[in-house]
């Protein structure tokens, strides 16, 4: 597999069509349809779904588009540090958080950096401490803002002193809404949706108390949420 043909996969499953992706890309239809017909068979596997005006990934297309954003993500991170040259500090850093409180201060951080060392650019990545802590053990990303309860143990960490609040979020008309705060009980028979976390997940259990083994929160959670 060539780079650049990752990168042409790339851009057609995230435009959902070849049309789109090859005036992105800037070559034509054809050509894009070509390489990646020719992809799928040095691979031996279909990739697309095609439908009349747009495409869908197969099984085997979604572990290729999770495989691929990691080969040219380390690529591109590696071009970018080699092209680097002088005495002054350069390069990228690659940083994953959580949508939460204490990314305004890591904001604040990395704009007084790049103050002092212009040179330095900074990616950042909005995804789940579970996920963060993967990418750091793949050298993917440099560093991150984890949310408790996580174990850091194995790396060199500091703790922010931020305090985040769990909020529960209902629409503007349920009988909860008027509510400056709710208890476990408030709860116990509404449908909840709780973050993926399995840490995150057993914490609120917890904090649910006698309700989570009443027949209520345990059996009525969703694991869909994302976050923290």
């Amino acid at each position: 597999m060539e780079l650049r043909v990752l990168r042409y996969f790339l851009a057609v499953a995230e435009e959902g069509n070849i049309t789109w992706a090859a005036q992105l890309l800037r070559i034509s239809q054809p050509t894009l349809s070509r390489q990646l017909k020719q992809l799928e068979e040095e691979l031996g596997v279909t990739l697309f779904e095609r439908g009349s005006h747009t495409i869908t990934l197969t099984e085997e297309g979604r572990l290729l588009h999770e495989r691929a954003q990691t080969i040219v993500s380390l690529a591109d991170k590696t071009e970018f540090e080699l092209k680097q040259s002088g005495n002054n500090l350069s390069g990228e850093i690659a940083v994953g958080c959580g949508e939460v409180r204490g990314m305004t201060l890591l904001s604040q951080r990395m704009a007084a950096f790049r103050e002092q060392h212009p040179n330095v650019r900074f990616r950042v990545t909005s995804t789940t401490s579970d996920i963060i802590q993967e990418r750091i053990e793949q050298g993917l990303i440099d560093f991150g803002l984890l949310t408790d309860p996580v174990d850091a143990s194995q790396y060199e960490f500091l703790c922010t002193g931020i305090t985040e609040h769990w909020s529960a979020m209902v629409p503007g008309n349920h009988p909860l809404a008027e509510r400056e705060s709710l208890t476990p009980q408030n709860l116990k028979d509404a449908p909840l949706l709780f973050p993926v976390r399995t840490p995150v997940h057993n914490l609120l259990l917890n904090w649910f108390g006698q309700y989570a083994d009443q027949g209520g929160a345990q059996r009525r959670v969703s694991h869909a949420g994302t976050h923290p």
